[in-house]
């Protein structure tokens, strides 16, 4: 195996996310062969060198972990939370894990989890545009002018947000496909064509789609999902 950069060494390792990684680099809290590492371009042999963060060796994982999650209401999009269940308390793999972006906390639906930092880091990374569709019910009748405007875009925090594709299932419920993920975004829409979210349900992340997983269960992507998932995500 060839040198690598630091930072994808720790993504690799499951660690964390190469952004979180340059974190713990600069805080001075990772280490190769007992020296405090200092700089960002920093390469490791995953072969001789002995990495360490707070003092715990960091070894390279063999097998790379792709979960599918349907996230029950109540639970916390969270590795820890003191108090709150968590999404990680819903897994068993014997390895960690960390979920791919957020659902709030009274959302429902797929998440993603896994301890590669390569997806994690292109799902997110804002020049890889992936869909992320939702089931959205709301209070009251929307009107279809209501639903054309949260297609064209509505402006949040003085910013407008992208085009999205939206369809009518009946009066009060609806889908929506977006390419960006503001925070609590669907309810904040919602709330700006005079209407209020009682449910909300990711039913799709890029290519993966909750199917008929049930609420609360997870699986493993199949080795064709995981390809297309990872095909085209920044490297």
């Amino acid at each position: 195996m060839e040198p690598m950069r630091l930072q994808k060494y720790l993504s690799a390792a499951g660690v964390c996310s190469r952004r979180k990684a340059e974190v713990l680099i600069a805080a001075g809290r990772v280490s190769i062969n007992g020296e405090t590492v200092a700089r960002m371009g920093t390469r490791v042999d995953p072969r001789t060198d002995r990495v360490r963060v707070d003092g715990r060796v960091v070894r390279l994982r063999r097998k790379q972990i792709y979960i599918a999650l349907h996230k029950p209401a109540g639970v916390v999009t969270s590795c820890s939370h003191p108090g709150e269940r968590t999404v990680l308390d819903l897994v068993d793999v014997g390895q960690r894990v960390y979920p791919v972006g957020r659902l709030d906390k009274d959302s429902t639906g797929l998440l993603l989890l896994t301890n590669d930092g390569r997806l994690h880091h292109g799902l997110l990374h804002p020049s890889f545009d992936h869909e992320k569709e939702y089931e959205v019910r709301v209070d009251r009748v929307i009107a279809d002018g209501a639903l054309r405007h949260l297609a064209k875009g509505v402006v949040l925090k003085g910013r407008k947000t992208q085009p999205a594709m939206v369809r009518r299932l009946s009066g009060r419920v609806f889908r929506i496909i977006l390419t960006e993920g503001r925070n609590r975004q669907v309810r904040r829409m919602v709330r700006k064509v005079g209407c209020r979210v009682t449910s909300l349900k990711r039913v799709r992340v890029a290519c993966i789609q909750i199917g008929d997983l049930p609420e609360g269960s997870w699986r493993y992507l199949t080795a064709e999902e995981q390809n297309r998932l990872l095909k085209g995500i920044v490297s």
